[in-house]
C-alpha cells in the first residue's frame, strides 16, 4: 500500500461509518479528554505525578477511552470487548514480575 492509499483509507474511515459508530468527532474527543483528565486527576489524588505515565497508565487510559466511546454514537460491542482487553493488558503491566 502506498502512502496516498493509506491517507485515502483513513479519510474514508473518518468521514464514513466511524461518525455513526462513535458519534460526532468533536463531542467524542471532548468526552475522551474529560475522561483522561479525570484519570490524571485520580492519579494526582493518589500521590502520583500526573505528568509521568507508565505502561499501566496507558492501558488504563485506553480502557477509559473505550468507556467514553460507549456514551457517544451507536451501540458498538467492540467498545466493551476492547475495554475488557485493555483491562487485561493493564493487569499484565501492573502485576509484579516473578522469577520462573
Amino acid at each position: 500500500m502506498r502512502a496516498s492509499e493509506i491517507c485515502q483509507t483513513a479519510a474514508n474511515l473518518v468521514g464514513g461509518d466511524r461518525n455513526v459508530t462513535h458519534g460526532d468527532i468533536a463531542k467524542c474527543h471532548e468526552a475522551i479528554a474529560a475522561s483522561w483528565n479525570g484519570f490524571l486527576q485520580m492519579r494526582k489524588v493518589a500521590g502520583r505525578d500526573p505528568m509521568v505515565l507508565d505502561a499501566h497508565d496507558v492501558a488504563n487510559m485506553m480502557e477509559v477511552l473505550k468507556v467514553a466511546r460507549r456514551y457517544n454514537g451507536a451501540f458498538n460491542p467492540d467498545n466493551y470487548v476492547d475495554g475488557c482487553g485493555y483491562s487485561a493488558v493493564a493487569y499484565e503491566c501492573a502485576k509484579p514480575v516473578t522469577s520462573p
